[in-house]
């Protein structure tokens, strides 16, 4: 059953005056011409891909799809693309949704279109209760859209750019004798999940509801851990996350709280290994703006920092279905109706002499 289009909140614009918004379908492919949209061309035909055999599973299994959502936004009767959003969900549940790439054309009104196409979006996404998104902190335009549509700035990242060298012993290098370098796993999925828990901010945490198999479903099984010899506990991980709009791989570093010693050797063995798997490009690290000891190990490293980003985050409150209130508000009516002084008092049972 498809889902019903977006309509305007109260006080809005109507979407026909503004734009004419649409799921992404193949024949639209073409249309998504304009410089903006190019970096984003294969995202979008892995989207169409997935797009029909994801729906056929969800008709069959009735689970989320992992296929990313992206949404189209045309002129009013006319074919010209003005803009478009993808988002994905974040864990298997669809508890938690990640806005991905937000671009309009620089004829479309950036603001209006952009805020069109975000609402849209949440709308979409039935059974999310929390949104994640970034900007970057030479963007006020999106830091603005993005406070107007309830987001909330939850931390500060610099994002680095780092480009292995051509020497594949370097990532062969030997490992002290207490840890092991493990791949990502069905096995080991557990302590690469407590590591993540253990790391992240509990208000991060709690939004963003990751369970074991949301790890794997994210990183496609591509990821790389530091385990002790002694015991059966990660304390350095590396995954991937995703494919960098300007090419390369988005990348996750991990440590456990304590082990800052690992920001050197150790760490340089994971990274490069990373790299070897993952093939030709560059790895793109986020760093907590906070993390100095970090920072200085990437620049040691030879990584070039790109911007600051900042992480925002927002709750979605859904309403209670109009039947279920009106139900819930005759039940309270009934309850203060037999209160009223009108109605006749139950006799008292006389008590015997």
């Amino acid at each position: 059953m498809s889902r019903p289009p977006w309509r305007p909140e109260p006080g809005d614009e109507p979407v026909d005056r503004i734009c004419r918004i649409e799921a992404l379908a193949g024949w639209h492919l073409p249309l998504l011409s304009d410089p903006v949209f190019l970096p984003l061309h294969a995202v979008l035909q892995r989207a169409v891909l997935l797009g029909l055999p994801e729906r056929l599973l969800h008709a069959i299994a009735r689970r989320p799809s992992l296929a990313p959502q992206v949404l189209v936004a045309f002129a009013p009767r006319s074919q010209d693309a003005l803009g478009l959003i993808v988002s994905r969900r974040l864990n298997r549940s669809g508890s938690c949704w990640q806005l991905q790439h937000l671009r309009t054309t620089p004829a479309a009104d950036r603001r209006g279109l952009g805020a069109a196409l975000l609402r849209a979006a949440i709308q979409r996404a039935s059974g999310a209760r929390s949104w994640i998104a970034q900007a970057s902190n030479l963007d006020p335009d999106r830091l603005a859209l993005l406070r107007e549509q309830g987001f909330q700035p939850l931390r500060a990242d610099r994002l680095w750019c780092w480009q292995p060298a051509d020497d594949p012993g370097l990532a062969r290098a030997p490992l002290p004798a207490d840890l092991r370098l493990q791949p990502l796993s069905g096995r080991n999925a557990a302590e690469f999940w407590h590591l993540e828990q253990a790391a992240c901010p509990a208000q991060l945490r709690q939004l963003l509801d990751r369970r074991i198999e949301d790890l794997l479903d994210q990183s496609r099984g591509r990821g790389w851990l530091l385990v002790e010899s002694s015991r059966p506990q990660a304390v350095a991980a590396l995954r991937w996350t995703g494919e960098h709009p300007g090419g390369g791989h988005d990348v996750e570093l991990t440590l456990q709280e304590g082990w800052n010693r690992l920001l050197g050797a150790s760490a340089e063995v994971l990274l490069r290994h990373a790299a070897e798997q993952l093939g030709a490009g560059c790895l793109w690290l986020r760093c907590d703006a906070r993390d100095d000891a970090r920072q200085a190990w990437l620049e040691q490293l030879g990584a070039e920092q790109r911007g600051e980003r900042v992480l925002m985050a927002r709750s979605v409150w859904s309403r209670p279905a109009t039947g279920l209130a009106q139900r819930s508000s005759g039940r309270i009516g009934a309850v203060l109706e037999q209160l009223q002084p009108r109605r006749r008092p139950l006799p008292t049972p006389v008590s015997p002499p």
